[in-house]
C-alpha cells in the first residue's frame, strides 16, 4: 500500500531544497534557515515537525560511515510468505540498527539494512532476525562503495 502524498505548499517545498545537503551547521540552524525562507525559526521548527509526522520527512542527520570507525553494515533479504510479511516486518522494524525497511516483488520480497558498532553485533542481530522470524536473512555485504549525490528538485 503507497501513502498518501503529503500536501506542500511553496515555504515547505523550498525548505525541503534547503536543507537536503546543505543543513546549517551552527548553533541556532533553524533560526538561520527562518531567515533564508523569510519566516520564524519556530515555524521552520513547526513545519520540520508537521513534515515528519505526515511522511515526507523521514529523518535530518548525518550519514555516518560505519566501516571506517570498526562498524559493520549489510543489506540483507528474506523470502516471506504473504500472510506473514507484516508480522515479520514488525519484528524487523524494531531494531534501530536496521536504517531501511521495505517490500518488493519477487522471491525475496523483505529487504533492510542494517548497520552495527562491529561485525559481531551485526551477526547477532541477523541471527535474532532470523530466530523470531523463521527466516534466514540472505546477507549482501557492499564490495565496492559508489559515492552519488541525490538532489531532488521538490517542485
Amino acid at each position: 500500500m503507497k501513502d498518501k502524498p503529503v500536501p506542500l505548499d511553496e515555504i515547505d517545498k523550498e525548505l525541503l531544497n534547503l536543507i537536503q545537503l546543505d543543513f546549517p551547521l551552527e548553533k541556532e540552524p533553524f533560526k538561520r534557515l527562518g531567515s533564508e525562507l523569510e519566516i520564524t525559526e519556530n515555524e521552520v521548527i513547526d513545519r520540520i515537525k508537521r513534515l515528519m509526522r505526515e511522511g515526507a520527512l523521514r529523518r535530518i542527520g548525518p550519514v555516518i560511515n560505519r566501516e571506517n570507525r570498526g562498524g559493520a553494515g549489510v543489506l540483507a533479504a528474506l523470502r516471506v510468505e504473504e500472510e506473514r510479511i507484516d508480522e515479520v516486518a514488525e519484528i524487523i522494524n524494531r531494531y534501530d540498527e536496521v536504517s531501511h525497511n521495505y517490500l518488493r516483488e519477487g522471491p525475496y520480497n523483505i529487504w533492510f539494512t542494517v548497520s552495527a558498532e562491529n561485525p559481531g553485533e551485526l551477526e547477532r542481530i541477523l541471527c535474532e532476525i532470523e530466530t523470531q522470524t523463521g527466516y534466514t536473512p540472505l546477507r549482501l555485504p557492499t564490495k565496492k562503495v559508489f559515492k552519488i549525490g541525490v538532489r531532488f528538485e521538490i517542485r
